[in-house]
């Protein structure tokens, strides 16, 4: 990949580990701005295009979900949330407002620089290549149908929203109904990481996301099952 013309915004009050995430973006061959807070991470979010954007949850001024929020109302850039908060119910808002991935501080920046590489890859691939609306089936499974040309799914009649990552998940299991995907390939093969550099997590955090959009009763699921120590599969 050619990070020459890639450029990230980081967005990031504390000045010591913004220049830390610049250096190293640097080093990289990266092209980098910064944001010390939310307002000025939003406008520039809005008014210049970024190959992806790494955003502090706890910022002056309006916070990164916010942030997150109002962006996602316009662009897809990727976005990898950095935060010291590690409460699940933030990694949940988090991605449920349309990040795509999440790391804690402290994190390892071969990990972090690994993660940013694979969404900007990932994104750049969709754009050169176009997605599954390329092909326009429909899944259909009992109630649930996925129209893969309208990026659309619906259950029992009712459009239901889903994040970009969560259609992506659920396309992905639906495309091979009663496979069973352990998390690394779930990683691998929907967020495009190497094992090593994902958060296994991340994973659990968006199958409940579809859970609780899908099923009736989450823990008497319809369509996403777990099998014990092995993984998550669709049948």
């Amino acid at each position: 990949m050619d990070n020459e013309k890639k450029k990230i915004l980081i967005v990031e009050d504390e000045k010591n580990i913004a220049q830390m995430l610049a250096f190293n973006l640097s080093q990289a061959g990266y092209d980098f701005d910064i944001a010390y807070e939310g307002e000025e991470g939003l406008k520039k979010a809005l008014d210049e295009d970024f190959d992806l954007i790494l955003l502090d949850i706890m910022l002056p001024k309006l916070d990164g979900f916010e942030v997150c929020r109002r962006i996602r109302v316009k662009k897809s850039t990727p976005i990898i949330i950095v935060t010291a908060r590690e409460e699940e119910i933030d990694k949940i808002l988090g991605l449920d407002l349309g990040a795509d991935d999440y790391v804690t501080k402290p994190f390892s920046i071969k990990v972090l620089l690994a993660r940013v590489k694979s969404n900007i890859r990932r994104a750049s691939n969709e754009l050169v290549n176009g997605t599954s609306g390329d092909n326009p089936e429909v899944i259909r499974i009992r109630d649930l149908m996925i129209d893969c040309e309208r990026y659309q799914v619906t259950n029992r009649g009712e459009q239901i929203m889903l994040t970009k990552k969560e259609y992506e998940l659920l396309l992905h299991l639906a495309r091979n109904k009663g496979k069973v995907f352990s998390r690394e390939q779930l990683l691998e093969e929907v967020w495009g990481y190497e094992g090593f550099y994902g958060d296994q997590s991340t994973v659990d955090v968006t199958i409940s996301r579809l859970r609780s959009k899908l099923e009736i009763d989450s823990s008497r699921p319809e369509y996403l099952f777990t099998k014990r120590s092995m993984g998550y599969y669709i049948k």
